[in-house]
């Protein structure tokens, strides 16, 4: 049987795990701290530590690299991340998949394909595209195997750092206003976790996939308002919401360096973002799940997992 290892433990590689179970495919999750996930094997490891993290991939059919810096240190931490990771890999039969964003883009007018130039000018849109431009040398170079799945701002079960996230739900079903960046009135493509996971196991098992990146698949795209007032129905309450203007989110970055690092991507909110998803579904198929579905067990999460 076939070994996958996943590197972190965030939602997105909580939400690879599941989708690696329905499989019966038997996954490793590596962390520095041997974080647990239900149906995996906990591996204690440095993913800097380069020589030891080839031994734990040895054999592996594939790689999910879904470990990251701390928001705010994307640039000073992530390309030697990523380069370790890549190290450890090269020469092995593994195919590495890439746990991406959208922000190697930077704002464009219209649905983004992957089409799209990596044109980002922003601190961490810069970092994304180097990044992908690194290991798509890799792969051309044939020194591994790779892909990358991207996705859009995410929700769901585990997902609290988000602009849909611990400051949505919980104050949702609290009664209170949900906080909201930029407008909420512009179109904003969000991608439920598990869809993303089962994205990337996909673009793992299907060598179709090598050598460029995916937009994983997504519920029809809609106003933010739409997406909460969605969520509110669900949830049985009224729709309320707080808007945060750039210069506000500006002002409390001078106390909070995550939030500091958000001032640049305030286009996504401002503006019209919508992800285009055909070249993913053409290849791969459509999974995506009806927002009222990923809505319902997002708030059946939160239900258990918020205190007030």
């Amino acid at each position: 049987m076939s070994r996958h290892v996943v590197l972190g433990a965030g939602p997105v590689a909580r939400a690879i795990v599941e989708s690696l179970k329905k499989r019966n495919i038997d996954v490793d999750v590596v962390t520095r701290s041997g974080s647990q996930i239900a149906g995996a094997r906990a591996i204690t490891a440095n993913v800097l530590d380069t020589e030891n993290l080839a031994k734990v991939v040895a054999g592996a059919a594939a790689v999910y690299q879904a470990s990251q810096p701390e928001y705010h240190r994307w640039p000073q931490e992530f390309p030697a991340l990523q380069d370790s990771v890549v190290r450890a890999v090269r020469g092995t039969d593994a195919v590495l998949v890439a746990v991406e964003n959208l922000y190697g883009y930077g704002p464009v007018a219209g649905p983004i394909s992957e089409q799209h130039p990596l044109s980002a000018t922003t601190r961490k849109g810069k970092t994304r595209a180097e990044l992908w431009r690194s290991l798509e040398a890799e792969h051309r170079a044939g020194r591994l195997k790779a892909t990358a799945g991207r996705a859009s701002d995410f929700f769901g079960p585990h997902v609290s750092a988000s602009a849909v996230g611990d400051r949505f739900f919980p104050p949702i079903l609290n009664g209170r206003k949900a906080e909201v960046l930029g407008s909420a009135d512009t179109l904003h493509t969000y991608t439920y976790v598990a869809d993303f996971g089962e994205a990337l196991v996909r673009l793992a098992l299907d060598e179709r996939s090598l050598g460029r990146a995916w937009h994983v698949p997504n519920a029809p795209t809609v106003t933010t308002s739409a997406f909460l007032e969605a969520a509110a129905s669900i949830a049985g309450v009224e729709p309320r919401l707080v808007v945060h203007s750039r210069a506000q989110v500006k002002l409390l970055g001078l106390f909070i360096a995550p939030v500091r690092e958000t001032v640049e991507m305030m286009y996504e909110f401002e503006e019209d973002f919508v992800v285009d998803h055909s070249a993913y579904t053409a290849t791969f198929g459509d999974h995506s799940t009806p927002m009222h579905d990923a809505l319902s067990t997002t708030i059946a999460w939160w239900r258990q997992h918020s205190s007030k």
